[in-house]
């Protein structure tokens, strides 16, 4: 308290004017820091002139930040000489001012590099894609925001004066220990890659992995993220996946109803014929029925009844329309049974007793 009192009664009238013009120096960069950034912002971007899009910017924050730090530096730079501020003290006031920019700038550096952002949306208008198929583009900007923020660790730590040859030389003794931990990683993010580059399935696709079914939410370096139809979620390894046989429904154009119907063996073979003929009728009448595919045909002879195979291919991809197209089919068929007279064949056993 007696070292305060002493400090507060040896300051001059002069150095008062001084400490109080840094504040001023400080509270101008604070108010004004937002006009300097929209200034930046507006000379770097000739087309971005609406006041709205411009501080929606992703750097506009940072600058923003930046400025008002740039103000308290300059302030204590001003205050150096008039209190006489060790050495020392200005070494980590410059430290701590270029370590702090460094966050600021890679942290808005990486935003750029983000599905919000402007950027990305120039990028994926000239790459023609379409929102099924952004997961490469994703997984690369991933990988470009870790790297920005490995060169500011870098840097952060080259300010901090840290040995980064020995870090190194570090890294070359316990290489083999990380080496082993990592394999897994290493293989599930080569699996990663090979998922983008072979374009299996993107974010938004219904697949199916070994016992696991559903629609994928998210692929990251790691595992992809499938939503069952259960409403769980499940994370695969995407090692795991590359080595798996993959079904991706959403891939389909159409999908198949096929369906044995067994008549009984003394069913007449007019009538037979005229409940083919109907029914082939009837799919064709279906708007969702592709009329080329219709197979209605006599297939087989067993020891129940007379095999009827049959077959088309329907555009209701989605599964609960396929349900309903598949119900609806399944009741005519029933009613082309009834008209006609015809009965399904049950499985039956003869057996004979011998005296």
């Amino acid at each position: 308290m007696e070292q305060i009192t002493n400090f507060f009664s040896s300051i001059t009238a002069e150095q008062i004017i001084d400490i109080w013009i840094a504040i001023a120096i400080l509270v101008i960069f604070r108010i004004s820091s937002g006009a300097l950034s929209y200034i930046i912002i507006k000379m770097s971007k000739i087309n971005q002139k609406t006041t709205k899009k411009i501080k929606e910017s992703v750097f506009y924050n940072p600058l923003r930040l930046f400025f008002i730090l740039l103000g308290a530096f300059i302030a204590i730079l001003f205050l150096e000489k008039p209190l006489k501020i060790d050495s020392f003290i200005m070494l980590i006031a410059y430290k701590t001012f270029i370590i702090l920019s460094t966050i600021i700038f890679a942290r808005g550096l990486a935003n750029t590099f983000t599905p919000k952002s402007s950027l990305y949306n120039k990028i994926k208008e000239k790459m023609s894609r379409d929102n099924k198929e952004d997961t490469m583009l994703d997984f690369s900007l991933k990988i470009i925001r870790i790297i920005i923020y490995i060169l500011a660790g870098i840097v952060i730590m080259t300010n901090l004066e840290i040995d980064l040859s020995g870090f190194i030389a570090g890294l070359g003794i316990g290489g083999i220990i990380i080496t082993l931990a990592a394999q897994d990683t290493a293989k599930n993010l080569f699996g990663g890659l090979v998922i983008f580059l072979d374009k299996t399935f993107v974010v938004g696709d219904w697949i199916q992995v070994n016992e696991f079914e559903g629609t994928v939410e998210d692929i990251t370096f790691r595992s992809t993220r499938i939503k069952t139809f259960e409403n769980s979620v499940v994370n695969i390894p995407n090692s795991t996946i590359s080595n798996s046989c993959i079904i991706n429904w959403s891939k389909m154009e159409q999908r198949r109803y096929k369906i044995n119907l067994c008549v009984e063996l003394d069913t007449p073979l007019d009538k037979l014929e005229k409940f083919k003929v109907k029914v082939h009728e009837m799919l064709q009448e279906k708007s969702e029925i592709d009329d080329d595919t219709i197979i209605v045909k006599f297939e087989d002879i067993t020891d129940n009844g007379l095999n009827v195979m049959i077959s088309s291919y329907t555009n209701s991809v989605d599964y609960t329309s396929f349900l309903a197209e598949k119900q609806d089919i399944n009741y005519k068929i029933m009613n082309i049974l009834k008209e006609e007279d015809i009965n399904l064949a049950y499985d039956t056993k003869t057996i004979q007793i011998k005296n």
